[in-house]
């Protein structure tokens, strides 16, 4: 009996110690929008269970990705039991933004999108909003994003969108130009495995219209085409980011595949997958170094109507309004930010960088990367305006000047930073 009740004794004491050193309460402070029982759900420390440094950093780490959430810290004490007491500390982000932006087009003098987006619509992270869009030809678009719609790791996206444009396509090397409208909807499930690692997988329902407009024709390519298309994508997305307000450092991957179900005799269905690796680092206090490398494969048809483009907001900056089309293609951005003025909320950031890449011709051959015709670069400079706590605000401008064969120049304006 003795033995027993030591034991007992033993046990008891033992518990109670490893109970006080288990996390008692998680409070917030500065939190206006973001929802708190969101949060507490979201991230990985939990009450009754031990504290740990690694789980208080990966929450930081994660709640600084949520849209909401400009920056955040955390302190932890002990209360009289000598259990543990976190609070967290938020910085949110202002998340209810309009969608504007303006530019010039051969249709349109001024051609302009405008929109309204809440990034942060009820507190957890839900993006819902629509746009309009006239670039000679009207296009508008709806959008609802729920990644923690069901729990803290599973979600969805869906969204309904009529895109149009004035888009070259080239036929024997010379640009033809029609009108391209796609019309369609999509559902995705969100899946988050952990704060690092989160898949999408679902189905695009859509319809291209292709109508000729002008410049040269050929027997086998028609002016007019009209295809229904049922595409089922996946992305698989592994971040490793950590963001001090506007600067960032660490890598992100993110891997697209795509198969496209076709009913036109005239475009087969093929597939199409694409990676973006990006590399983040800080240098002193205010610098940052960033690169991004896009390798692309699609079933290699000898079509007009290739899917990766050549394009100044796309991929290389100063190169032009998709001046080409490809089966496949290797990008690298790679540039420099160094903050040039900062006071409270405001940021003005200069920036250098070097855009290059090569795509392969329709029905070509590997070749064609290393091949001076398809291989660009374009260096250049710019400049962004940056509001610390309005999520995604950064208003960029970028002039980009060629230097390999057939070069151009050009102005590139746009949100957020490039890549």
């Amino acid at each position: 009996m003795l033995k027993k009740y030591l034991l007992i004794t033993v046990f008891s004491i033992f518990a109670a110690s490893a109970q006080n050193k288990n996390v008692s309460t998680i409070s917030w402070k500065g939190n206006k929008k973001m929802n708190i029982k969101f949060m507490t759900e979201f991230i990985e420390t939990k009450i009754n269970q031990p504290l740990d440094s690694v789980k208080l950093e990966n929450d930081v780490a994660a709640l600084t990705r949520l849209n909401g959430v400009s920056n955040i810290t955390f302190k932890v004490s002990k209360a009289v039991d000598s259990s543990y007491e976190v609070t967290y500390t938020i910085i949110e982000n202002w998340s209810i933004l309009p969608n504007i932006a303006l530019w010039t087009t051969d249709e349109a003098a001024a051609a302009y999108k405008i929109g309204v987006f809440d990034y942060n619509f009820l507190g957890r992270n839900n993006t819902i909003g629509g746009f309009y869009q006239y670039n000679g030809v009207a296009s508008f678009g709806f959008h609802f994003s729920a990644p923690f719609l069901f729990s803290a790791n599973i979600g969805l996206e869906t969204s309904f969108q009529k895109l149009a444009s004035i888009e070259p396509i080239f036929i024997n090397e010379l640009p033809a130009r029609y009108e391209y409208t796609n019309t369609g909807a999509e559902l995705l499930g969100v899946y988050r495995l952990n704060y690092r690692n989160s898949i999408k997988f679902g189905v695009n329902v859509f319809s291209e219209t292709y109508q000729y407009i002008s410049g040269p024709t050929a027997f086998d390519v028609p002016q007019k085409l009209e295809v229904d298309k049922m595409l089922v994508k996946s992305n698989y997305n592994y971040d490793n980011l950590l963001y001090d307000f506007y600067l960032v450092k660490g890598i992100r991957n993110n891997f697209f595949g795509q198969y496209v179900f076709s009913s036109s005799e005239f475009q087969n269905d093929f597939i199409i997958a694409w990676n973006d690796f990006s590399y983040f680092k800080r240098i002193g206090k205010t610098g940052n170094w960033a690169s991004r490398l896009r390798v692309g494969l699609s079933s290699n048809d000898k079509s007009p109507f290739a899917p990766f483009a050549l394009d100044n907001n796309l991929n290389i900056r100063g190169v032009g309004n998709i001046i080409d089309r490809g089966t496949g293609v290797i990008v690298l951005n790679t540039e420099y930010r160094k903050t040039l003025y900062e006071k409270g909320w405001f940021v003005l950031q200069g920036n250098a960088f070097v855009d290059s890449g090569s795509w392969r011709q329709p029905g070509g051959n590997f070749s064609d990367f290393v091949a001076s015709d398809n291989f660009r670069v374009y260096p250049g400079i710019g400049l962004r305006v940056i509001h610390k706590t309005i999520f995604n605000a950064t208003f960029r401008i970028d002039y980009g000047f060629g230097i390999t064969k057939n070069a151009s120049n050009g102005i590139v304006f746009g949100i957020g930073q490039y890549f």
